[in-house]
C-alpha cells in the first residue's frame, strides 16, 4: 500500500476490503493489527447487492473501500464509482500496482502485450472459447496475451442458485495446469495450432506478494503441465511468436 493510501485508511471512520474478486494473503487480523482499525471483509452480496448502504455510509462518514490491486480491476468497483458519483459523495481513489504491470517482472515489454482474458471454469463440461479467441488474434498481432485464472470465493453452485438455496462453497482458484488443460481442451474444439503441448508459456504465481513467495517459470505446456506452482493466485502468459532479443534472454532466465 501507498503512503497516501495509509493515511487515507488512518484517517476513515469505516474500512471495507472488497473479498471476492481477489485475494488478499495477508490476514484480516494482521491488517487490523498494522492499521489500529477494524475492517469490514465485503462479499459480493455487500458490494452489488447492499453497496447502496456503503454509498450512505459515505455521505455521512469517512469511508475507506479496499482493493486487492488497482481500484477500477473489476466492474463491481467501477459500479459503486458511479453509484457514489450520481448520490453526491466526494470521491479519492488512490491507485496501486495490479497484476497488470505485476507481470513486468518476466521480462516481456509490457506495451507489446494484447487484450487480457480470463479462462473460467468449465461448467457441465463446456469450456468457453472466448480466451481461445483473443489469444488468437493477439498472435496474429504479435502481442503477449495476459490470462488471468477464474476464482470462486463463497459462491453457491448452478444448482444451487436454481433451487434457490443460499448455500456458499468453499473458495476455488484455477491453477496454471487447470488453465492449461481448459486451453488444451479449446485447441481440441478449434483447431487453430494456437494452443498445443509445445506452445512456449510463462507461469506466474503470488507475483506481488508480501509474505509469499512468487514462482515465474517458462516452458512448453506440456512441461508446465507438470509443474506444481504452489499455492494461489496463478497467472498465465502467452508470449507472442517473436521476441525481441532481450525478451528471449529474458524468458530464458525462468526455464
Amino acid at each position: 500500500i501507498t503512503l497516501r493510501g495509509l493515511e487515507a485508511i488512518r484517517n476513515a471512520d469505516i474500512i471495507y476490503l472488497e473479498h471476492y474478486t481477489a485475494v488478499q494473503h495477508t490476514k484480516k487480523e494482521e491488517l487490523e493489527t498494522f492499521f489500529n482499525k477494524p475492517i469490514v471483509l465485503a462479499n459480493r452480496e455487500m458490494v452489488e447487492v447492499g453497496g447502496g448502504n456503503i454509498v450512505d455510509e459515505a455521505k455521512e462518514q469517512d469511508v475507506a473501500f479496499l482493493v486487492v490491486g488497482d481500484p477500477f480491476g473489476a466492474t463491481t468497483h467501477t459500479d459503486l464509482f458511479l453509484r457514489a458519483r450520481k448520490k453526491g459523495v466526494h470521491i479519492e481513489v488512490i491507485h496501486n500496482a495490479s497484476i497488470l504491470s505485476a507481470v513486468g517482472v518476466v521480462g516481456l515489454e509490457l506495451y507489446k502485450y494484447g487484450r487480457t482474458t480470463t479462462i473460467v471454469f468449465p461448467e457441465d463440461g463446456w469450456v468457453p472459447a472466448s480466451s481461445y479467441d483473443v489469444i488468437k488474434k493477439n498472435q496474429e498481432n504479435y502481442m503477449h496475451t495476459l490470462c488471468l485464472l477464474d476464482i470462486k470465493l463463497a459462491e453457491p453452485t448452478k444448482e444451487d442458485i436454481l433451487r434457490g438455496v443460499d448455500k456458499p462453497q468453499p473458495p476455488r482458484f484455477m491453477t496454471i495446469k487447470e488453465g492449461l488443460a481448459a486451453l488444451k481442451e479449446m485447441e481440441k474444439q478449434q483447431k487453430g495450432a494456437v494452443v498445443t503441448d509445445d506452445t512456449l508459456v510463462i507461469g506466474v504465481a503470488r507475483i506481488g506478494g508480501v509474505n509469499d513467495v512468487p514462482m515465474v517459470k517458462a516452458g512448453t505446456v506440456k512441461e508446465l503441465m507438470g509443474t506444481d506452482f504452489g499455492e494461489p493466485m496463478h497467472s498465465l502468459i502467452i508470449p507472442a511468436k517473436k521476441l525481441h532479443h532481450v525478451e528471449e534472454e529474458m524468458v530464458r532466465q525462468w526455464t
